[in-house]
């Protein structure tokens, strides 16, 4: 029953998203509040919201400051410089643009955290993509790839949770994913080889594309607020904050709020400026805040509820019991849908020791099951379970289900590939 629901839950909200009929912040509100009032769960509704938004509360902050943070930097001039760079260096063509931003997020990604990548790389490229008229969902699938598989880093969160989980360490677990991760990096450079041939045949054909949002980071430039006499003093000042992300010296939502202030005063130092540089992008911070303390609620009656668990529960279950001896591809196979249907918590935590448990009995060793569960990273990242994934389209300013639609069948790609590429060099 709870397996039932869960699906129904997840199939509704899917629906409803890509037929925009519902915008992602209302369905994941309703979608779950009005599917566990119907099962019975009301009097533990509340409950189970706290502590969903609980869980995720520092996430929206340190989105929320994050996004004000680099859109002042935008404001400021800082990523000028390096948007002629790449602008000089690809010139007025698509395919060295995408490729471009598919290595460009590969590097920015070693740092393991998604939603500074995502910041800095839209920040870089939207830019671009907008003076060569390319479509934005472009931008938001090549990121998403690259990001997918540079995930699987052990500072990342998906090969910790594993290591954690099997009590193994990075020698046995990471050391043989990299030329996995590398093969899907090879996948990722011709994904954005064939998305720039594309994007080039149809500026070529119908012009180049203009619907733009509003909204994104980029936004619409004001000469007024450049600080190109302060650009040295900015580019320290956020280099400091990657340093202090990178080596985890106070949380990084707390991190944000500081740097934005500083970086307030040392630009606007009036008020009705700094008031100004808010309320320009107020807008752009609270719709990728609403939807992150969404998903909170969303997570938070999966998990309080047992959905979640029911649900990875089951697809185990259906695996009939002949096919037990293929148990390291069906948990590599099953990693995908299970990773996108489910949090990564929920998934390494919950499931896989239930799978590490009927491998032992196999004779199966943990290691090439735990190696086999990172197989569906390739495509949880476009999972609407995945905070970071609201804040990758905001940025870009395109709809969530555009992007799904749009990214799903290369994703699915790159985990075939590192499927076939794991097996064949007997990774797992």
């Amino acid at each position: 029953m709870l397996t039932l629901l869960g699906f129904l839950m997840i199939i509704i909200f899917m629906v409803l998203i890509m037929n925009k009929k519902m915008t992602p912040l209302t369905a994941l509100v309703i979608i779950p509040v009005t599917v566990a009032l119907l099962a019975g769960f009301g009097s533990q509704l509340g409950e189970m919201m706290k502590n969903g938004v609980k869980e995720i509360a520092l996430t929206g902050v340190m989105l929320i400051f994050a996004i004000l943070y680099f859109s002042l930097m935008i404001d400021t001039g800082l990523f000028e410089p390096l948007v002629n760079l790449i602008l000089k260096a690809v010139g007025d063509n698509p395919v060295k643009t995408t490729i471009g931003t598919a290595i460009l997020t590969t590097l920015v990604s070693l740092d393991g955290d998604g939603s500074s990548t995502y910041i800095i790389v839209v920040a870089a490229m939207l830019p671009l993509y907008k003076k060569q008229g390319m479509n934005p969902l472009t931008l938001t699938c090549i990121i998403m790839l690259a990001g997918g598989i540079m995930n699987i880093l052990p500072w990342g969160g998906p090969t910790a949770r594993v290591m954690s989980s099997l009590k193994l360490g990075h020698t046995e677990i990471f050391v043989p994913m990299i030329p996995i991760m590398a093969l899907g990096i090879i996948w990722v450079i011709f994904v954005a080889y064939i998305l720039g041939k594309k994007e080039k045949k149809r500026i070529a054909k119908y012009g180049k594309y203009t619907k733009y949002s509003a909204g994104d980071i980029a936004g619409e430039s004001d000469p007024k607020l450049l600080r190109p006499k302060l650009i040295w003093v900015n580019l320290i000042l956020t280099l400091v904050l990657l340093t202090v992300m990178i080596l985890d010296i106070v949380p990084l939502g707390i991190a944000f709020m500081i740097a934005f202030c500083i970086a307030s005063v040392i630009n606007y130092p009036k008020l009705k400026d700094q008031q100004k540089i808010i309320s320009k992008h107020a807008g752009n911070a609270l719709s990728v805040a609403g939807m992150i303390f969404g998903a909170g609620i969303f997570t938070g009656i999966l998990n309080g509820t047992g959905i979640m668990q029911a649900m990875g529960n089951s697809m185990i279950d259906i695996v009939p019991k002949s096919w037990s001896g293929y148990l390291n591809i069906i948990t590599a196979i099953f990693s995908v849908p299970l990773t996108f249907f489910l949090t990564n918590d929920a998934y390494y935590f919950g499931i896989l020791p239930i799978i590490e448990a009927t491998g032992h009995q196999l004779d199966i060793a943990p290691e090439i099951l735990g190696r086999a569960s990172l197989v569906g990273q390739a495509s949880h990242l476009l999972s609407p379970l995945v905070p970071s994934t609201y804040l990758l389209v905001s940025l870009a300013g395109v709809e969530y289900s555009d992007h799904l639609k749009y990214t799903l069948k290369w994703a699915i790609g790159s985990s075939i590939i590192m499927l076939i590429g794991a097996l064949l060099l007997g990774t797992i």
